[in-house]
């Protein structure tokens, strides 16, 4: 038996509407994150590309479980001396919710090229409307 390799030509690529409106922040991400890696797919090959496109509609109305969105904090530091700042969770979402799902998401992608490749496939958006209705998404369920 030999391996077959999927080649760019036949690889199909489909589009995905997921509404996170009250969905768990990290059930939602690992969903995705899959589809973006292509791993539902029969020719999933983990050193290529074989994804779908995800748009994930009602970012700001995802949720979290516990005591979260008080006591999670996301932290970034300027490079200077006292540059490390901090925010929590709760406030984050009130600021940028599309943010919060990024970042979910593109930590569970490959650290390399091609997780910066599957990242680019995903499109999200605070309300309920988007522009990719030309491309004929699927309504994709998370259970």
């Amino acid at each position: 038996m030999k391996t077959i390799t999927p080649k760019q030509q036949d690889i199909e690529r489909k589009w995905y509407v997921v509404d996170a409106n009250g969905e768990i922040l990290g059930r939602i991400a690992s969903k995705v994150a899959q589809i973006l890696r292509g791993k539902h797919k029969p020719m999933y090959t983990p050193h290529l590309d074989v994804g779908d496109h995800v748009i994930i509609i009602n970012a700001d109305k995802v949720r979290v479980t516990g005591r979260k969105p008080d006591q999670k904090r996301y932290y970034r530091h300027s490079g200077y001396p006292s540059g490390l700042r901090s925010k929590t969770l709760g406030l984050l979402m009130h600021e940028k919710p599309e943010w919060v799902l990024e970042h979910a998401i593109k930590g569970m992608l490959p650290h390399n090229r091609l997780g910066r490749k599957m990242f680019k496939k995903l499109k999200i958006y605070s309300g309920e409307q988007h522009p990719h209705g030309s491309q004929k998404p699927e309504k994709l369920e998370i259970a």
